[in-house]
């Protein structure tokens, strides 16, 4: 049993406890290319990053800091954490990270989403009453190009193309496209469809009940004839690591609550955090991942086998730490947490 572990970001530019300053959105883009450099270093296997079009998030363009990522790294996988498809065109899409797998000799995806922010559909000009209808047209579409270099497609939503070639064509002749969601049963249900990977963000709640889920996913895919090395599961939750617990959880209340906060207010079904909540979150059966390198590896051991997952992504920070914060949260993660999970996966396999 193979367990990939790595990192997701948005690149947060909430306030600064310490300083109450912003980090630049210029600023945060490079710091985090240098994050994504250690991650490779200390042998963590995938970092995502998110696409946002708002303040409070740095990256609007993900796959332009995965390629800056590519060029000084050997091992991680590099994937988007989501690439919003219902905004964006198919066809960049596909050239844009066959560009990243070129760049990192075949060590990239993408993971599609619907998006769970709103911004980007009218500053690209589409409407929301067509949510559903514009992600499943784009993914097809995607996927068709995935699967042959010249591209017939008729299109509702997108437009119409007569066998046109696309270009470049990925390193990775099975190009991995996983699709994350929020933990709809109606996504699900189209994935394991489809036979695609799913991620799910299990960011709230006790994470153990997304296991409903996840059976559904694996009896659907293979009703439909999937093998169960196509039908992979990831799981992201926010969380933080230090050497010492109290500290780890004291420190990531005041990002998480801003974050949290800054999201409530444009949305009726979310509420500022409260301490209370917090505390709950990041205890034994809550969903964020926070504590000692000991803590994090036992959360993290038992999501993956509450879930059955193959894939485990800590999304640190949430909201804005400092960066040399986050470097030490990084190696804490590659040099002391991963080798702890790896090790009872690999005894439980001996076994």
């Amino acid at each position: 049993m193979t367990i990939e572990l790595g990192i997701t970001t948005f690149g947060e530019t909430t306030v600064l406890e310490k300083t109450g300053e912003v980090i630049p959105h210029d600023e945060r883009i490079r710091q985090l290319v240098e994050e994504i450099e250690l991650a490779d270093q200390v042998g963590l296997d995938i970092y995502g990053i998110g696409e946002h079009h708002r303040e409070d998030f740095a990256v609007s363009a993900p796959e332009i800091v995965l390629a800056a990522g590519a060029v000084n790294t050997k091992h991680i996988r590099l994937s988007s954490a989501v690439t919003i498809m219902s905004s964006i065109d198919p066809v960049r899409v596909y050239q844009q990270y066959a560009t990243i797998d070129a760049l990192s000799n075949g060590r990239a995806e993408i993971m599609a989403g619907r998006g769970s922010f709103i911004e980007s559909f009218p500053l690209f000009g589409y409407d929301l009453a067509n949510y559903d209808e514009l992600f499943n047209e784009k993914l097809d579409m995607l996927l068709a190009i995935k699967e042959q270099t010249n591209l017939t497609w008729n299109g509702k939503h997108t437009q119409s193309v007569d066998n046109r070639p696309v270009y470049p064509r990925a390193v990775q002749k099975d190009f991995p496209v996983w699709v994350a969601t929020g933990g709809n049963i109606e996504s699900t249900i189209r994935i394991a469809e489809q036979g695609l990977p799913i991620a799910y963000a299990t960011i709230g709640g006790n994470p153990k009940t997304f296991a409903q889920l996840v059976k559904a996913y694996k009896e659907i895919g293979s009703r439909h004839g999937h093998s169960p090395e196509q039908l992979k599961v990831a799981a992201h939750s926010w969380g933080w690591i230090e050497e010492d617990t109290k500290s780890a959880i004291d420190n990531y209340f005041y990002p998480t609550k801003q974050t949290v906060d800054n999201i409530a207010r444009g949305r009726a079904h979310w509420s500022e955090m409260t301490l209370d909540q917090y505390l709950e979150s990041v205890g034994p059966n809550g969903a964020m991942f926070v504590g000692n390198p000991d803590v994090v590896a036992a959360k993290i051991i038992k999501i993956i086998e509450d879930l059955q997952l193959d894939r485990f992504m800590l999304h640190l920070p949430i909201g804005s730490m400092p960066h040399e914060d986050v470097l030490k949260a990084i190696k804490l993660f590659g040099e002391k947490v991963a080798p702890k999970v790896r090790a009872h996966f690999a005894q439980k396999e001996a076994n």
